[in-house]
């Protein structure tokens, strides 16, 4: 059975001089209280696209066009000791919108200059990957999750 597909956009801006990475504190469920940028889960019917599109709406209140976003790549996530959490995420960068940030449900959105992106509280497969894409580059790697549901313990490279 494949497994549940994702998204994630992370939005881009130049302020004096430095280059900005939208993200937010998660408020609840799966990565509560982690930094992630905006994204979630595809509805029915949906391309990683649309689903981007609409779940940067929902968590920031920015609207973006589909042909702004900049498939970055996928990445699969695996959770052997909790397989409903496994997942394939759609990466996307985007560097146009409408609106300011707004917090939701979801998010309390902040803007981090690239080079001070807060890894250490994201997800921990993030420090292997994220810097890359901020900067230019593709992803399509699998990391498996051990035990402790936080830790990779494996990274598919």
């Amino acid at each position: 059975m494949p497994l549940p597909e994702v998204c994630v956009c992370y939005l881009l801006r130049e302020r004096d001089g430095r280059v900005e990475v939208l993200l937010g504190r998660k408020k609840h469920g799966l990565g509560e209280g982690r930094y992630v940028a905006p994204g979630g889960k595809l509805e029915p019917g949906e391309s990683a696209v649309e689903a981007a599109v609409r779940e940067v709406l929902e968590e920031s209140g920015l609207v973006v066009e589909a042909s702004h976003l900049e498939p970055r790549g996928r990445l699969t996530y695996l959770f052997p000791h909790r397989e409903a959490w496994s997942q394939v995420s759609h990466v996307f960068v985007c560097r146009a919108w409408r609106g300011e940030p707004v917090p939701s449900d979801e998010l309390d959105p902040e803007w981090f200059p690239v080079a001070e992106v807060p890894l250490a509280e994201m997800w921990d497969d993030a420090s292997r990957w994220l810097p890359g894409v901020l900067g230019g580059g593709t992803v399509d790697r699998t990391f498996v999750f051990g035990e402790d549901l936080s830790s990779v313990v494996e990274d598919g490279r």
